[in-house]
């Protein structure tokens, strides 16, 4: 065997490790990742009248909430993929191509705002819409303190975004300024 023929092994063979290792981390970061969303709340038949939407959007990720490194992996939730994203009475619809949708039940929802990046994706402005909501919450449930999820969607329109954010804000009662993102800046 010539040295060049070793060395293009020895890559090769760096390269394949490298791939199983990074297979090996995805599939950790799934089985970890279930226990933060045992289940995804079911798309229901009938999501009741259309608030605002659809629109044209990238669903860029799910992160546990305030860690926007954290991505979660359970249920597809870490895939990014094109959407259409809708706001309807029951919650918010994120209708995803090659990927299992999510629907965010209004009684789940905790905040809607814009930020500047997420995993998967940074903008540098606030450009991503941000759903906070929690997964096992059920109807009539208090927040329980529990951490919940981000879910980040980068709408292909900008004014996508302010409405996006308005209608899912109508879905939380008593939503503080501050929670929302929407409080007047100085």
């Amino acid at each position: 065997m010539t040295r060049q023929t070793v060395t293009i092994l020895v890559l090769a063979g760096l390269l394949v490790l490298a791939l199983v290792g990074m297979r090996v981390g995805w599939v950790h970061r799934r089985r970890r990742t279930l226990d933060a969303v045992p289940t995804l709340p079911a798309v229901p038949t009938d999501a009741g009248a259309l608030l605002a939407g659809p629109f044209e959007a990238v669903y860029v990720s799910t992160t546990r909430e305030g860690d926007w490194l954290d991505r979660v992996a359970a249920h597809g939730l870490g895939v990014r993929s094109p959407a259409r994203v809708s706001v309807h009475a029951t919650g918010v619809h994120v209708a995803r191509t090659g990927a299992p949708d999510v629907f965010v039940p209004a009684h789940a929802l905790r905040a809607a705002a814009l930020a500047p990046g997420i995993a998967g994706k940074v903008v540098g402005r606030d450009h991503l819409v941000v759903l906070t909501w929690e997964p096992a919450a059920q109807p009539g449930d208090e927040p329980d303190g529990a951490r919940g999820l981000d879910t980040g969607l980068l709408p292909r329109h900008a004014a996508d975004r302010d409405a996006i954010v308005a209608a899912a804000l109508t879905l939380i009662p008593d939503v503080p300024a501050a929670v929302s993102g929407t409080e007047e800046k100085p």
